[in-house]
């Protein structure tokens, strides 16, 4: 069974950088796809970031491009997610998934982590 499990979300004031880390198990994790994506309050959950199985294509939302780095180890069966510059906006619960390709929907992927809150203060 395919397990994701993210950490490093935290509190970090506006402005700041934060980096959130994602663990597959239970997989074959060089061939999946992984995205990550953020669930504000009251909001619906929306694409930050993606990157292809290779690691060579990556798709990042127009709100956190240049900001946000998406990258991933596969001998570490890791994907992580750096966010600098980061804004109030961007407080959200984010969550780390896994599907057979890259994609901006949450209907690509299959698998999904339990999520890491993120705290930006003004």
């Amino acid at each position: 069974q395919v397990r994701l499990v993210e950490s490093g979300g935290g509190l970090v004031q506006a402005g700041g950088s934060l980096r959130v880390s994602c663990v597959v198990s239970g997989g074959t994790f060089r061939i999946f796809g992984m995205g990550w994506f953020r669930q504000a309050p009251g909001k619906d959950r929306e694409f930050v970031a993606g990157i292809s199985w290779s690691g060579q294509t990556t798709s990042y939302a127009d709100s956190v491009k240049d900001r946000f780095t998406i990258s991933r180890d596969n001998a570490k069966n890791t994907v992580y997610l750096q966010m600098n510059s980061l804004k109030p906006g961007d407080t959200a619960v984010y969550y780390c998934a896994a599907g057979p390709f890259l994609g901006e929907r949450s209907s690509n992927y299959n698998y999904w982590g339990q999520g890491t809150q993120v705290t930006v203060s003004s």
